[in-house]
């Protein structure tokens, strides 16, 4: 993905490629901000409604929890949990 406002760029690729692509970029020239394996969900689950209220707050509480350093969702929360 590409962010045109500051042209920054997601990569994704698998763990075991996370290195020889990391690599590969720097001697490209490109040296990144923040690179790190994550986890990413194979799939999205829509969520709508009062549920997506709930599950944004649920996400919200755990991200607060001063021992919690990441918090990974599938959930698609879409405009609904924002509003």
């Amino acid at each position: 993905m590409v962010y045109p406002e500051d042209g920054a760029i997601d990569v994704l690729t698998a763990a075991d490629s996370y290195h020889a692509v990391k690599d590969a970029m720097e001697a490209a020239g490109f040296k990144p901000d923040h690179a790190e394996i994550t986890f990413r969900a194979d799939n999205d689950i829509k969520v709508e409604g009062d549920t997506a209220l709930q599950v944004k707050k649920l996400l919200d509480m755990l991200e607060d929890l001063d021992d919690v350093q990441d918090v990974f969702s599938n959930a698609d929360l879409g405009a609904d949990a924002y509003a």
